[in-house]
């Protein structure tokens, strides 16, 4: 017989995500969020867990009750809370989920069309502020034929059509003010590059809080892979999902880092399952020491962040 500990009391709490939320919003504060004018910015983040819990509900992403996914996201949030300064880091924070809410509904179903134009309708409205976000979508696409098992023509139709969307609106708009050359400018931002490896304009607060989300996804990868068994197969094809974002996602911070801010919020999407999955489904000593240092850790990189701000973010 399976004994619960903390971590497992903590998990199944029906009051942790409200005390989190709490926590978010005292941080928030402390941050000065309202006294530097970030309070769409901490708004649009309040949007964003909501919708990582329903992500969590909808898709039953844990086995068993847990809020452990909401928690986990806005936990690691908080703990990056300079990311509030970029207000296109929470816009497509917030797409990337609405993303997920919507594919997931498409799953081994072809003919949803509906849900596929949903889903890249949102990644279309992320690339108005974030071009560079197209090019995750072949990707999208590949996890569509073999995670989601939704691809077929009329899904791939839909989501062309899903990504060009907002354009229709906004190049509606720039071409009546003959902004020509703004629609061409945002298109051709895409093949922009600088050096790769090039970490000049990265802060050691940046360094310090990528390092530990990509070691709290690492964690949470390699213990899934060790107990995907467990889990329905569906599951496990949405989980694989999380897993193939991710990597993808550590690989573009790695190459291109003057884009952190903003990929560092859909690393957090992605990781926020993952650890969350690992906080709420395992039980041993080792596992419940480890949540403890995983919180201790997160909390004490919040406190770097907020009270030993350096210059620049």
């Amino acid at each position: 017989m399976s004994h619960k500990r903390s971590q497992n009391h903590i998990a199944e709490s029906r009051i942790a995500l409200p005390l989190t939320i709490v926590y978010g919003l005292a941080m928030s504060i402390f941050y000065g969020a309202w006294e530097q004018q970030l309070w769409m910015q901490t708004i649009v983040l309040a949007i964003s867990t909501l919708l990582m819990a329903e992500l969590n509900n909808s898709n039953s992403l844990i086995r068993i009750f847990s809020r452990m996914v909401s928690c986990s996201f806005l936990f690691m949030s908080v703990m990056a809370i300079f990311l509030l300064h970029s207000m296109q880091a929470t816009i497509v924070q917030l797409c990337f989920i609405a993303f997920y809410l919507s594919l997931f509904k498409a799953y081994q179903n072809p003919r949803a069309t509906g849900w596929v134009y949903y889903a890249f309708f949102a990644i279309g409205m992320a690339s108005v502020v974030f071009i560079q976000i197209l090019y995750f979508v072949p990707i999208m696409w590949i996890l569509m034929i073999f995670n989601i098992l939704a691809f077929g023509s009329r899904s791939f139709v839909a989501s062309l059509l899903g990504l060009i969307t907002p354009y229709w609106f906004i190049g509606g708009y720039f071409i009546y003010h003959h902004q020509y050359d703004s629609i061409f400018q945002h298109f051709t931002d895409i093949t922009k590059f600088v050096s790769l490896f090039d970490y000049s304009s990265i802060t050691q607060h940046q360094i310090v809080t990528f390092a530990w989300i990509a070691f709290l996804f690492l964690i949470g990868t390699i213990h899934f892979i060790r107990k995907r068994f467990s889990d329905k197969i569906r599951t496990r094809m949405l989980y694989d999902v999380f897993i193939a974002m991710g990597v993808c996602t550590m690989i573009f911070i790695v190459l291109q880092p003057q884009h952190y801010a903003i990929l560092l919020s859909i690393l957090i999407v992605n990781t926020a399952p993952l650890i969350g999955h690992f906080i709420a489904t395992t039980q041993t000593r080792f596992t419940n020491f480890s949540f403890h240092f995983i919180v201790l850790v997160t909390l004490a990189i919040t406190y770097y962040n907020i009270w030993m701000p350096s210059l620049t973010f």
